[in-house]
């Protein structure tokens, strides 16, 4: 285990750079003194690791210094191939690259590793697409890659989720791929909407977020524009999404279970779904459990209480239990008037 660790502090100072004792204990799940202990053995084994004290200050290795990358475990290698699964980075052209950088890996292994791989393909496969999500058009990805890595500001007019048009200069700090779908994240002119946790104030500047399915047209400008050193995406993506899902609307059903109707309900809703279930109270007489469903909107719990059919029964809020009521009584008169003939075009 101390030799996984010494080569784990290694690859660390390598990729990051300067980091504290605090930095790496937190990373590797030891004390602090065990860090010191290990980087003594690092710097009697050879390896040259200068400790730094007072601000500003850290674990760091000389510059130019390298290593060969050794030691992979078979669980570290198996890991590192079903990272490298190309999903939405197809979209910005690296598919082949990625393809590229595994076979270089494949051939810098152990021949016991790169055996290993073919079982790793013929038995594990990630699929980053979603269940019937057509393909988002994503005329303007690459202009908007450019931009992000050259710094320019870009022009670009935008369709709204409403349907309504607008044109924006922007600085693109950052892209990021959640599932499938593209988002660009960017600081407007001072005064656009933000999400008040999630914005960033920058030289007159905010921070929002745009999807790039819905850019229209997009130009890159010759002006450039300097990135915030503090800004980190990672961080800023984060609270942009708890900000968004706390802010989106909810509509919220007690509902009637049949117990039954369990492993289907898993299926629809989601794994949440199964404990939900688990946690709800005492059956009633005839097995059935009362549970409290929330959907984005009552018409998408119309929608989806309506589909469970006689499995489920709305008891609040009335005007749901009314809708769903109607609307089953609606289709059942449209069969019961049908004589299943086919309709001429």
């Amino acid at each position: 285990m101390r030799a996984d660790r010494l080569l784990s502090i290694l690859m660390f100072l390598q990729a990051r750079g300067r980091m504290t004792a605090t930095e790496l204990a937190a990373e590797l799940e030891v004390s602090e003194r065990t860090i010191y202990r290990d980087l003594e053995a690092l710097n009697a084994s050879g390896v040259p690791v200068m400790t730094e004290r007072g601000p500003g200050g850290g674990c760091v290795l000389p510059e130019n210094y390298r290593t060969n990358l050794t030691g992979l475990s078979g669980h570290e290698v198996r890991g590192l191939f079903l990272s490298a699964v190309p999903g939405p980075l197809a979209d910005l052209g690296m598919g082949k690259s990625i393809e590229a950088a595994v076979l270089k890996l494949t051939a810098s292994l152990p021949a016991v590793h790169r055996q290993g791989l073919e079982q790793v393909r013929g038995r594990i496969h990630v699929d980053t697409s979603e269940w019937f999500c057509p393909n988002e058009p994503l005329a303007h990805l690459d202009t908007i890659e450019r931009a992000v890595w050259s710094s320019h500001q870009v022009d670009i007019s935008y369709l709204t989720s409403g349907g309504a048009r607008m044109k924006k200069c922007i600085e693109p700090y950052g892209l990021v791929a959640k599932g499938m779908v593209w988002y660009v994240v960017a600081a407007v002119a001072e005064g656009a909407r933000v999400f008040k946790v999630a914005h960033v104030k920058s030289a007159r500047r905010y921070v929002q977020v745009y999807r790039v399915s819905r850019i229209q047209s997009a130009r890159m400008l010759e002006e450039q524009f300097e990135r915030p050193g503090d800004f980190d995406l990672r961080t800023y993506w984060e609270k942009w999404c708890a900000e968004f899902e706390s802010n989106l609307p909810k509509y919220s059903a007690m509902v009637r279970i049949d117990p039954q109707l369990s492993p289907a309900m898993t299926r629809m809703f989601g794994e949440s779904m199964r404990d939900l279930l688990d946690s709800a109270g005492p059956p009633d007489g005839m097995g059935w459990v009362t549970i409290t469903l929330t959907f984005d909107s009552f018409e998408a719990a119309r929608t989806s209480i309506l589909g469970l059919g006689r499995a489920a029964e709305v008891l609040e809020p009335p005007e749901l239990r009314t809708a769903i009521r109607d609307m089953a009584c609606e289709v059942a008169a449209f069969y019961e008037n049908s004589n299943g003939v086919k309709r001429r075009s």
